[in-house]
């Protein structure tokens, strides 16, 4: 589990509240008036980035310098992590019905993620209760692992695999894992009645526009080391 930041908390205000305006593209969000950088203090201005906590499991809200010191490995002792920005695409993984039933994912949309405290890959997926935990058959996992080399790039604590499945097709992105919290954000927000109402839905949509419009073939990036 992960602590929603400051910056996200607009995005899982209880039913019926009010967002703040200004929603952004999914891994940087804007910042509201008074908000200052999780680590320095400094006031964060527009757009900010994500470091995790490793011990306490927080995503903290940072000003770009604080951010850019903990993107090299073993950065802060180890215990700290920047949230990478990169979005990658597998065109050829299509997971079969078979397979996404052994990891017992009850509906069609979840993301998977190394969490390094565990020592494990979690699946969690949007609900109108916020992110759930699904158990996870890990041989299933070894299976998605195998078949798809998105799988196997995921960056432990601030990656994550989002997959959905719906009538128009299957979809999978390595993703921030930053991302993935401000969907579940948002669709706890939004969701009204039993299939979660227009609204919702249309974040759903608009979310995976922009991680389609943001994301590059992973064939194109093997042997990279972005973050």
């Amino acid at each position: 589990m992960i602590v929603v930041p400051a910056g996200l908390r607009r995005f899982v205000t209880p039913s019926g509240a009010q967002p703040r305006p200004g929603f952004a593209p999914p891994r940087s969000k804007v910042t509201p008036p008074g908000e200052s950088c999780e680590m320095c203090g400094a006031d964060l201005v527009d757009e900010h980035p994500h470091v995790v906590n490793l011990d306490s499991r927080h995503l903290l809200c940072t000003c770009r310098p604080c951010y850019l010191l903990f993107t090299h490995e073993g950065a802060g002792r180890g215990n700290y992590r920047a949230v990478p920005d990169r979005y990658l695409v597998d065109p050829d993984l299509a997971l079969s019905d078979a397979l996404w039933d052994r990891l017992q994912v009850p509906v069609g949309m979840a993301f998977f993620f190394f969490n390094s405290t565990l020592g494990r890959i979690v699946a969690q997926y949007p609900s109108p209760a916020g992110a759930t935990e699904s158990l996870l058959d890990l041989s299933a996992w070894d299976a998605v692992a195998e078949a798809s080399p998105l799988a196997r790039e995921l960056v432990p604590d601030v990656e994550a695999l989002i997959v959905r499945r719906s009538r128009e097709g299957n979809e999978s992105y390595l993703v921030p894992i930053d991302a993935c919290y401000e969907l579940v954000g948002r669709i706890r927000m939004h969701w009204t009645g039993f299939d979660g109402g227009g609204e919702a839905r249309q974040d759903i949509t608009d979310f995976f526009a922009r991680v389609r419009s943001q994301s590059r073939p992973i064939r194109s990036t093997m042997g990279s080391t972005d973050a």
